[in-house]
């Protein structure tokens, strides 16, 4: 008999209980944003009084960071590991991990953090912090570390890594910004696939930094 079956209901609803409190605070956080977002709420939406969402995380501000250690800073860590772990040539490894970045983050509700920190990471430095040291710092260095691979064999050309960096992310967070901000289109944008967008920003990045400025 599975373990499951054989923990008591109330034993597995409990265990079961944070995530379902930082699935309901990720929902109202993507929707409302950090400031308009009530604890209260959060706890309503998961089916608990406020003071067990108390119970599990002390304040709004410590849900958010769990929020973001589940939904954002797993997704960098399992990138991290595949970068480390690729065989392949960095052009394929810079292609692979932004279209990978789409498929596990950017096309999902998650997202949306990204929007709420720029949009209110002013207001509360304290997490925009959090954010830069659990997410920025270590998906920035994973990058560059790829595009640092590529130039020290020879692969890619010799070129400026921070504005190369900014080159690569600049037009994956506009594709975030648009997709949660109806009012921010460009000519077309509603008929655009974003992994079809981020599969020819990938193309054109490989062929500027190809060394050989052939396809790879």
């Amino acid at each position: 008999m599975s373990e499951s079956l054989l923990t008591p209901k109330r034993e597995r609803r409990k265990q079961q209980r944070p995530g379902e409190l930082l699935e309901a605070a990720l929902d109202l956080f993507v929707e409302k944003g950090f400031a308009a977002t009530k604890s209260e709420e959060v706890a309503a939406k998961a089916g608990v009084s406020k003071g067990t969402l108390f119970l599990y995380f002390p304040s709004k501000e410590e849900l958010f960071k769990a929020v973001v250690r589940e939904n954002v800073v797993k997704t960098v860590k399992e990138g991290a590991l595949e970068v480390a772990n690729f065989k392949g040539s960095s052009a394929e490894l810079l292609k692979t991990l932004m279209l990978e970045w789409w498929r596990r983050y950017g096309s999902t509700k998650a997202s949306g953090i990204t929007k709420l920190i720029i949009s209110e990471g002013n207001h509360f430095p304290d997490l925009a912090a959090f954010y830069q040291e659990e997410v920025i710092d270590p998906a920035t260095r994973m990058l560059k570390d790829i595009l640092e691979r590529g130039r020290a064999t020879g692969e890619f050309l010799n070129f400026n890594t921070e504005h190369t960096t900014m080159v690569v992310i600049a037009p994956m967070l506009f594709l975030i910004m648009s997709k949660h901000a109806n009012s921010l289109c460009i000519s077309g944008s509603q008929e655009t696939n974003p992994e079809n967008f981020i599969a020819q920003h990938a193309e054109l990045l490989v062929r500027g930094l190809s060394n050989s400025n052939s396809l790879c």
